[in-house]
């Protein structure tokens, strides 16, 4: 299967720390969002299954904390979120804002193989009190771990003439 390539094409700086936190501060709002309306939903099937009482009673007792169920839905929402963006055009919602992509070396789309590994090591990243995202400070290249372990860039792409 041919790789897509991404528009436009060229040579593009790569993207620094605080650009790359500002999108993802976007994205995080949105992000946000996208979990409360997939809880909601959620909570609306699990009420139409079991029933509002038996729901009511579940809650007061706890026995609802700490869905496994919930939270795997959850993660594979965030993840859909990433991965869609990622590998159809380059860019998250918070990404076109500030003007970044994320590309292979020859500026074609990401594999979905290479958005799960973005997405597994950036939330690994996170979990390491932002270490891999801060190694893009001492990186040559200015790569975070992400975008080491999947093989991709983060650049910066000119606004697009209107």
């Amino acid at each position: 299967m041919p790789k897509q390539l991404l528009q436009p094409q060229g040579e593009f700086p790569v993207v620094g720390l605080g650009r790359r936190l500002a999108a993802m501060f976007y994205d995080f709002l949105l992000c946000t969002a996208l979990l409360m309306v997939t809880t909601l939903v959620y909570k609306m099937v699990q009420m139409a299954i079991i029933g509002e009482t038996r729901m009511r009673a579940l809650t007061e007792a706890g026995a609802l904390d700490g869905d496994p169920l919930l939270s795997t839905v959850l993660l594979f929402m965030l993840f859909g979120f990433f991965a869609k963006f990622w590998t159809h055009g380059g860019q998250t919602l918070g990404m076109q804002v500030w003007g970044i992509r994320v590309q292979n070396a020859d500026g074609s789309a990401i594999s979905l193989w290479q958005a799960l590994l973005r997405f597994v090591v950036s939330i690994a990243s996170w979990l390491c009190l932002g270490l891999g995202f801060l190694w893009s400070l001492v990186d040559k290249k200015k790569r975070a771990w992400h975008d080491m372990y999947s093989e991709t860039q983060l650049v910066r792409i000119p606004k697009r003439k209107k």
